[in-house]
């Protein structure tokens, strides 16, 4: 119990149970093993014991007190049979006489067992009337029997009733027979009270009740012994266990292992935090000297040649480093501490001690090693004078440019010199000169530049946090060199930067007139837009008559005209007008483009049938130049967008290409979807554009061909409403050409009204 109580101590407190098991003796641990049965079992056997001897006590008492009420009554048998047969001996004289003759005989016949123990004997006359009595106690003799034995059967049953347990007439109970005599006698009665005939049986009922309490109260007494025992035994192990799981917290934090060497058996006891340190499964079992040696380096240490040095007495004690084979196949580093110990009992020697984990120091101490090294590498390889003094003024290490400088011997500069010899050596070949202190004035530090005979010097001298100090004396003649330069481009670049200022203010005015004038040129381009609407609603309305009433007039409505050349005049009027008056819209839609009027009205558009409404709308003049027109798009692809604007995009390319397509040429149509955007292809066979002019279209009235040598009519602004229309709906287009091969026209529209990303697919040409 007192184990489990502290079994949360360690993860491992069983390593010195292991080596405690290991050094009992058989009959030890065999008690050990029986301990915890016989701590319970004692206990209830003198339970057992005491119950029993009670049992046995109140059983001893009560067959006592039957053997004493069974031994009065055959007294009172026997005495009554006896006095009766004396009694009835012939008796002669009157009744008087015979009277007093027989208290005669029973005071003859009394013996001190007759009368002993409170027995009374009677004898009454046929009346009953007692007449006699032994002993004679005074105040019975006259009296009527019924009244000192009470009512009760027995003095008319006599002898057939034998010995009766009754009540006296004082209330007492009592033992009594009685025997009828013959006349002039009547009835002999002897009776004795309960009380006297258990006197001796009270006698030795006290004395055994007594024997027993003593009995118990000395076995309560052991019981309490052992109790007290068994605690003290119970706190022992606790305190054992409290130690062992301390001892073995220790071993396991500390990374320490417990080791019992048994020189003469040649087995080894490990504790399992020394299995730990090896990550091996730990066991209670004592461990052979091959099983040991098996992990250990064997360019680190013999244990054959160990053992032989402490057995000749050779070796006392031992404290030594070497590795051993980790479970997991990496060595782990152990410091051994042991000495040999002769124990009482047994005649062979143990070599005792704890192996401790070092591996991280030797780890560390490689590190730090290195970490030296390269701390001397980087000193060694700066440019500046670095040495390094501790608190007793003794060098500590310095630099080959520290040597040097000053021209010390190397058998000067080792570690421990002086400061007083290496300074001394130092002032035999360094001249200080012009020296003058620099940077704040701090305590435990100071700077200073010093002329040297191979230039200007900085030196850097502070104290460290262990009394000692360091200095780093640095070169600075270039840094001198620089100063001075610096100090001339000061001056310099001064004299540029009040340049600079007057041209600031230059700048300024000129930024302050650009300013005036591009808000002119906004407000002019501001106008130029209201002038151009204006203008377009003024020419549309004439436009519109001279268009309605040529149309009349070409088809006669209201009569012929009477000579063939004035239909051909009206179809030119209506021609000129309808073209003139299909420029006047485009300038009124790039004018609201521009101004920020135009609204577009977007929902979902299925794109094949505004492609196809548009086709049919340049079929006629296609068909006039031989032109093959060809579709290729999806029926169920849509898109969210203006349903005019888009048509006039589709218009304004396929116008173009059928425009610029000579006779037997194709133009064709492709639509198709691009990830989240609709992607619409016209190309054509036409002239083509050259490279140069391709970053020009696009823009308001930008044509490729020039007034002078332009073959096609047109006022260059359907590309550029088409353009700004496609940017208003969040998408964007792309001009393909080669000239005499043809041009492709891709525009990219986001299905759901978003802009999209371009990819790879859409700027690629679509083929016709």
């Amino acid at each position: 119990m007192a184990r489990a109580e502290v079994a949360h101590a360690s993860a491992r407190s069983d390593s010195i149970k292991g080596l405690a098991q290991s050094i009992a003796k058989p009959a030890y641990r065999r008690l050990l093993t029986a301990e915890p049965a016989l701590r319970r079992a004692v206990p209830a056997l003198i339970i057992a014991f005491l119950f029993t001897i009670a049992i046995g006590a109140f059983v001893q008492v009560l067959d006592h007190r039957r053997n004493a009420l069974t031994e009065a009554t055959k007294d009172i048998e026997t005495i009554a049979e006896v006095l009766a047969q004396r009694l009835e001996r012939p008796l002669k004289g009157d009744r008087a006489n015979v009277w007093r003759r027989v208290q005669t005989e029973l005071d003859m016949a009394r013996t001190p067992r007759t009368t002993a123990s409170g027995r009374q004997i009677l004898v009454t006359n046929p009346d009953g009337m007692i007449i006699a009595a032994a002993p004679n106690v005074a105040g019975l003799t006259g009296r009527r029997l019924s009244d000192v034995l009470g009512d009760n059967p027995l003095t008319i049953l006599g002898a057939d009733a034998g010995v009766m347990d009754i009540t006296l007439a004082n209330g007492s109970r009592a033992l009594a027979a009685i025997r009828t005599m013959d006349e002039p006698l009547g009835q002999l009665a002897i009776y004795q009270r309960r009380a006297d005939a258990l006197a001796s049986w009270r006698s030795d009922t006290a004395l055994t009740v007594t024997l027993s309490a003593t009995t118990g109260f000395v076995l309560l007494i052991l019981g309490f012994a052992f109790h007290w025992q068994a605690t003290r035994a119970r706190e022992a192990d606790m305190i054992y266990d409290t130690v062992r799981s301390r001892i073995d917290t220790a071993l396991n934090r500390g990374r320490c292992g417990l080791w019992d060497w048994d020189l003469a058996r040649g087995r080894i006891f490990w504790s399992h935090s020394m299995f730990a340190i090896l990550g091996l499964e730990a066991r209670d079992e004592l461990m052979t000297f091959g099983e040991i040696n098996k992990y250990v380096h064997p360019d680190d240490i013999d244990l054959y040649s160990l053992a032989t040095q402490v057995a000749d007495s050779r070796l006392n004690a031992i404290d030594h480093e070497f590795r051993m084979l980790h479970a997991n196949g990496r060595w782990v580093w152990l410091r051994v501490r042991c000495e040999v110990v002769r124990q009482r009992g047994e005649p062979g020697l143990h070599l005792i001690g704890i192996a401790v984990d070092v591996t991280e120091q030797r780890t560390l101490v490689e590190r730090t090693t290195a970490a030296d090294m390269r701390l001397r590498d980087a000193i060694e390889t700066i440019p500046e004078a670095f040495v390094l003094w501790d608190s007793d003024n003794r060098l500590v290490l310095c630099n080959s440019n520290f040597q040097e400088l000053h021209k010390l011997p190397d058998d000067l500069v080792t570690p421990g010199a002086t400061y007083e010899s290496v300074l001394a050596a130092g002032r035999e070949n360094l001249q200080l000169g012009n020296v003058s202190m620099v940077g704040p004035d701090l305590p435990g530090a100071r700077s200073f530049e010093a002329q040297l005979d191979d230039g200007h010097w900085l030196f850097s001298e502070r104290r460290t946090k262990d009394g000692g100090y360091v200095s780093v004396g640095t070169n600075i003649t270039r840094l001198k060199q620089q100063e001075r330069k610096l100090k001339s481009s000061e001056t310099r670049l001064l004299a540029t930067i009040e340049d600079l200022r007057q041209s600031k203010q230059q700048l300024q005015e000129l930024a302050e007139k650009y300013a005036a004038e591009k808000t002119r040129a906004e407000e002019a381009n501001q106008a130029k837009s209201k002038f151009l609407a204006n203008m377009s609603h003024e020419l549309r309305t004439p436009l519109n008559a001279i268009i309605g009433f040529s149309e009349i007039m070409e088809k006669g409505m209201f009569g012929k005209l009477g000579v063939d050349k004035y239909h051909e005049y009206c179809r030119d009027i209506h021609r000129s007008g309808q073209y003139l008056l299909d420029v006047i819209n485009d300038v009124l839609d790039m004018s609201k483009i521009e101004a920020g009027r135009m609204k577009l009205e977007p929902e979902h558009v299925v794109l094949d049938d505004i492609l196809s409404d548009s086709l049919r709308v340049v079929a006629t003049r296609a068909e006039e130049k031989g032109l093959t027109l060809s579709s290729r798009i999806s029926p169920s692809l849509s898109v969210y967008a203006d349903r005019r604007a888009l048509k006039q995009i589709a218009l304004n390319l396929l116008s173009n290409a059928v425009k610029f397509t000579g006779s037997g040429g194709r133009v064709a149509v492709r639509g198709r979807r691009a990830g989240g955007c609709v992607s619409i292809a016209i190309s054509d066979t036409g002239i083509g554009i050259a490279k140069d002019a391709l970053q020009r279209l696009g823009r308001p009235f930008e044509q490729v061909e020039s007034q002078l040598t332009k073959v096609h009519h047109g006022s260059g602004l359907g590309l550029a409403i088409a353009k700004s229309l496609v940017a208003l709906h969040g998408g964007k287009m792309h001009i393909r050409s080669t000239p005499g091969r043809g041009t492709t026209v891709i525009v990219r529209l986001p299905i759901k009204g978003t802009i999209a990303q371009e990819s790879d697919d859409a700027q690629q040409m679509l083929p016709l």
